[in-house]
This record gives C-alpha cells, sequence and structure tokens, in this order.
C-alpha cells in the first residue's frame, strides 16, 4: 500500500515540472487508509474510487496541444502520456482518458 510521504513526493515531483493535478483514482482499501491524509495531499482536486491508484496531471503542450499524464501511485514509476488538440470535444476526451486508465490498469497488474 502507498504511503502519503510517497505520495506527496510524486505530487512534488510534477507541480515542479509545471503539471497540475486534475484527478485522483484510488483503491478503496488506500482511500480509506489515508483518510485523514486526503485533504492535505489532494486539495480540492476530486477523488474517485477505483481498481488502480493513480493521479491524472495536465499541462499545456506545443502547437495549442494539452498534455494528459496518468501516473500509477506507486513506488515504482510509471505513466501513460498523451497529448490532445486544446479545444477536442469532452466527451472524446473523457473517453480517450478512459481508455488510458485501462491500459494503465492492466499494465500495472501484469508487472505486479
Amino acid at each position: 500500500m502507498i504511503k502519503a510521504n510517497v505520495i506527496r513526493d510524486i505530487l512534488a515531483q510534477y507541480k515542479k515540472h509545471g503539471w497540475n493535478l486534475r484527478r485522483v483514482l484510488l483503491l478503496p482499501e488506500t482511500k480509506e487508509n489515508l483518510f485523514d491524509s486526503l485533504k492535505t495531499l489532494f486539495g480540492e482536486v476530486p477523488i474517485e474510487f477505483a481498481e488502480i491508484n493513480a493521479a491524472w496531471f495536465s499541462r499545456p503542450s506545443a502547437n495549442k496541444r494539452e498534455a494528459w499524464e496518468l501516473r500509477h501511485l506507486s513506488e515504482v514509476p510509471f505513466a501513460l502520456f498523451e497529448t490532445f488538440e486544446e479545444n477536442i470535444d469532452k466527451d472524446v476526451l473523457r473517453e480517450k482518458l478512459s481508455e488510458m486508465e485501462t491500459n494503465l490498469k492492466e499494465k500495472a497488474s501484469k508487472n505486479g
């Protein structure tokens, strides 16, 4: 189970490089374990129950695109990255991000 201090370090690293935390995905047991730290770790960022511990980050990218990165919340650095047109339809974006979540979950389960 990931510890609050590891999550804090991950968030700090992303913030240092200009990424904005957009959404957090947590296993129910992780959310329960971190309950007292959720507000200090994630502020007002939406937290959703999920089948994996992960955090969504975004930042502006080149050529009027927006970069999105889904970082697995674990001590082993692993993330999926994609850029999208800044004017992408919100439903299409949600679908693409959902696909990335599925891919991360599959890759993480293969790697233990």
